[in-house]
């Protein structure tokens, strides 16, 4: 493997995206830390993080192609209408962005392995709390089965991770996610990395210099912080 740079815990820097790694696909550096500034800082720069424990390196990734999705465009299937229509599920929004979170670091540890880390999480909060992070609840007879987070800059929302312990669950999370920003005019969703699943939903593939000029942009437009509120009419599907 070529040599990456590393990153001192300051300045807060990272080379441009397009000298990341051609294999693995889009490792660009190494170091830094996992904190708010350096995050915001790597989102706006079309960066993200993802390693395997809190006890190594942090490594960072900008890969040749970018899942994204416009805000509306979302395929619904038969049965995803048929659940939509149901009413079975609840919708809230930032009610309870620790549990969300935490269910999904824990799918992620029984699945495909930590990378959801301790201090991710403790990284991800403060930006909750900072009006910068949001999650989608979704409820079934009070019980939260499914939901998503990501982080909003701009026009842009940066997606993390989401998870269902009820069939549905999660997409429910993402359609309500793109009907929200689609009525506030948001440009794009960045899912990161596409797999067979989001595809199924309407994600599709960006390259990334498009992707990267798109971010110069939307680095430019004003953020929506704050807790993000749904009229009463929408808080059940």
């Amino acid at each position: 493997m070529p040599e990456l740079p590393f990153l001192p815990p300051s300045p807060i820097w990272f080379p441009p995206g397009d000298e990341a790694l051609e294999e693995p696909d889009g490792l660009l550096a190494i170091g830094g830390e996992l904190t708010p500034q350096w995050l915001v800082e790597a989102y706006c720069q079309g960066v993200f993080p993802w390693f395997d424990d809190d006890t190594g390196p942090i490594y960072w990734w900008c890969p040749r192609e970018r899942g994204v999705i416009q805000p509306g465009q979302m395929k619904v299937s038969r049965s995803l209408k048929k659940t939509l229509r149901s009413g079975k599920f609840q919708i809230t929004v930032d009610q309870n962005f620790a549990s969300v979170i935490n269910a999904c670091a824990a799918i992620r540890a029984d699945n495909v392995g930590t990378w959801i880390t301790c201090a991710m999480i403790e990284a991800y909060s403060e930006l909750h709390h900072a009006g910068l992070a949001h999650s989608i609840e979704v409820w079934q007879d009070e019980v939260l089965v499914g939901g998503l987070y990501g982080l909003s800059i701009g026009n842009m929302f940066f997606g993390e991770s989401m998870f269902a312990q009820a069939t549905d669950a999660s997409k429910v999370a993402f359609f309500k996610l793109n009907e929200i920003l689609h009525s506030w005019g948001f440009a794009l969703i960045d899912c990161q990395m596409m797999n067979p699943h989001l595809e199924s939903l309407g994600v599709v593939p960006m390259p990334r210099t498009k992707f990267l000029a798109m971010l110069e942009k939307n680095n430019l437009s004003e953020t929506r912080l704050g807790t993000w509120q749904l009229p009463a009419a929408e808080s059940a599907l």
